[in-house]
């Protein structure tokens, strides 16, 4: 589908002359990653990346257009590397693999350039969209195809409230992350799913 008029598909720009090296374009979404932990969103610049990357600007504009197109991208090739979407046909081994996986993406260097993004977000509609379309909404479907399989298997009662367990899961993670501080380890994941989320399910 091409997007619409007006709207930047995200992806990444096409190279230009000698082939994209991936180790290359891995360096520069990390020192994105890294610079955007220590700024923010806003005070986030080309300059900034290329400089902690030690790279041209224009290697970097051979590959995003725009800081936004970047960090999305940065974003989304993590989620995609680092997230897992277990099926070993158990709902509470499934869950706890997929919620183990994501509290320790959270807890890493994502962790950090989210709350940067995330208090970014009211201020800049076109970043909040593209942050839930690529990073947010994915993880809320890899979810929720989790729970429907342990449906269909029988171990969910069919009258058990699955929207309000997809929520409750994404939220408890992300007020750890955001507002307490506490962390987000093994012993917190368990707690959720055995004492919150696995009893809503049964």
């Amino acid at each position: 589908m091409s997007p619409a008029p007006g709207r930047s598909s995200r992806q990444p720009t096409p190279g230009r002359g000698r082939p994209r090296d991936a180790s290359r374009d891995a360096a520069l979404r990390s020192a994105a990653l890294e610079v955007m932990a220590e700024v923010g969103y806003r005070a986030l610049t080309m300059d900034a990346v290329a400089a902690h990357a030690r790279a041209g600007k224009a290697t970097i504009y051979r590959r995003w257009e725009s800081k936004l197109e970047l960090v999305i991208d940065t974003c989304t090739q993590l989620v995609q590397r680092n997230i897992p979407e277990p099926d070993h046909g158990s709902i509470d081994g499934d869950l706890r693999e997929f919620l183990s996986a994501f509290a320790g993406f959270l807890g890493g260097p994502i962790g950090k350039a989210a709350q940067a993004l995330v208090g970014e977000l009211p201020h800049e509609p076109e970043l909040a969209e593209a942050f839930r379309e690529s990073f947010l909404l994915p993880q809320r479907d890899v979810l929720r195809r989790i729970i429907d399989r342990g449906l269909e298997r029988g171990e969910i009662r069919a009258d058990a409230p699955i929207d309000t367990v997809v929520e409750l899961a994404g939220a408890a993670l992300i007020h750890r992350l955001m507002l307490t501080g506490d962390p987000l380890d093994q012993r917190f994941v368990d707690r959720l799913l055995d004492e919150a989320l696995l009893p809503l399910l049964r």
